[in-house]
């Protein structure tokens, strides 16, 4: 009761943080009439200082006032950032949309991969549900998706990107993440009695997230479906290769 109790007053202590976090709302008045440079120092005081909502504001007034000027794509690069950073995936993932449809070639494109494939990862984080010990590897891995795709081209297309590094560190994790939710679903099938079903997760997770810490109990839930639907042979060759990764696991003599 008492670690409820806890868990309870740190939720109520996010809660109240994330309204403090969004009191930069408070107090912005009217973008003034300025040039689009003079707004433009503003929007970036307002970046430096944490003021995110206050940044979009007058960043959204120079895109619409100013939408063909010099700095117009610093401005919808700034914008994006500062969706990122209050939170909004919707409005950001809609303006990476746009900024990639309109600016293809543009030089720093791979940076907007990097941050829609941010925004995305963003959207699978749950304070609460991190607050509160609890984990959803079947929570839809859409976003997860997206942001891997999102990843790989900026590898694939721009190798020697300044993001190219962290690009790879973030796939290993994410690759991680689909794999736990597909294990998830296996498990859920074989639950079911749904044999072949978790047969085809579990070869999924073989075929596509290997090496993972998710691949052992993969071939565990092959074998063990092949075995209940009487398909000796596909029950041999899953069982061999858990022997020959796994030596010391339950299932192999």
């Amino acid at each position: 009761m008492e670690n409820l109790t806890i868990k309870a007053m740190i939720v109520a202590l996010a809660i109240g943080l994330a309204g403090c976090s969004s009191s930069d709302n408070k107090d912005v008045e009217v973008v003034p009439d300025k040039s689009a440079q003079a707004l433009f120092v503003d929007a970036r005081e307002a970046l430096e200082s944490g003021l995110f909502q206050k940044a979009i504001i007058i960043l959204s007034a120079i895109d619409s006032r100013f939408p063909f000027g010099p700095i117009s794509h610093q401005v919808q690069l700034d914008l994006i950032y500062a969706y990122y950073k209050s939170g909004d995936s919707a409005q950001g993932i809609a303006l990476t949309d746009r900024f990639l449809k309109l600016n293809p070639n543009h030089p720093q494109v791979d940076y907007v991969y990097y941050m829609r494939a941010l925004i995305n990862i963003s959207t699978e984080e749950n304070l609460f549900q991190d607050l509160a010990g609890i984990e959803r590897d079947d929570r839809d891995p859409t976003a997860s998706r997206e942001a891997f795709k999102d990843l790989k081209h900026i590898l694939s297309s721009y190798p020697d990107s300044k993001y190219a590094a962290d690009a790879r560190k973030r796939m290993v994790a994410i690759k991680s993440r689909l794999a736990k939710y597909e294990l998830a679903i296996a498990r859920y099938y074989v639950k079911r009695g749904a044999f072949a079903s978790a047969a085809n997760r579990g070869r999924y997770i073989v075929e596509n997230f290997a090496p993972s810490p998710e691949l052992e109990p993969a071939l565990e839930i092959m074998v063990q479906s092949y075995e209940k639907l009487g398909l000796d042979d596909l029950r041999v060759n899953a069982l061999q290769v858990l022997a020959a990764n796994y030596p010391d696991n339950r299932l192999v003599d």
